[in-house]
């Protein structure tokens, strides 16, 4: 698929079958979301692949805010992906001191690249995706994500069973101002 092709093609799916992913293929998303551009090549992004029933389950039932939308679509999800950073390493520098005044927000900026980034190569794959950040605190500790690593958003990740139509974008006169 060409790159524009993939960029207009990918949506967001809440309605997975309950084919699993393959684990080779996941591999090579994550692989590929590794090309993601990173503060100073940082590369601070992990991911935890979340596939048992039972903690996917606990998950949406306990950690999701009481957002019963973003629960259904979990329980859907063969797979959902946490995506964490690694703290303290993005917007500094080598003496500890922020490089700019937005501190280390910038390792957000790469969390959002790289989670981008995967769901293109999963759209690329025929896998579709859904970016979450509505959860609860408590999924770092569900998780036992380490205490240097902070949790971004969860994707979810599954073949697709629905074919969602192109939301309404706003045209370029909108988005873009010259100076």
């Amino acid at each position: 698929m060409e790159a524009l092709e993939n960029i207009r093609t990918r949506r967001s799916i809440r309605k997975f079958t309950d084919e699993p992913v393959d684990h080779a293929t996941l591999e090579k998303i994550v692989e590929a979301a590794s090309w993601s551009p990173s503060w100073k090549n940082t590369q601070i992004v992990r991911y935890i692949a979340i596939e048992d029933p039972a903690l996917k389950a606990k998950i949406a039932k306990d950690c999701t805010t009481g957002f019963t939308y973003n629960a259904g679509t979990m329980e859907s999800a063969p797979m959902l992906i946490a995506v964490t950073v690694i703290k303290g390493r993005c917007g500094f520098e080598k003496d500890g001191s922020y490089t700019t005044s937005r501190k280390d927000t910038w390792q957000m900026f790469d969390a959002g690249i790289a989670s981008q980034t995967f769901c293109l190569a999963a759209h690329e794959y025929g896998l579709g995706t859904v970016i979450m950040g509505i959860f609860d605190d408590t999924l770092s500790d569900v998780l036992e994500i380490p205490d240097d690593r902070e949790l971004v958003n969860i994707i979810c990740i599954g073949h697709p069973a629905e074919e969602p139509e192109m939301p309404k974008r706003k045209s370029v006169s909108d988005l873009l101002s010259y100076k």
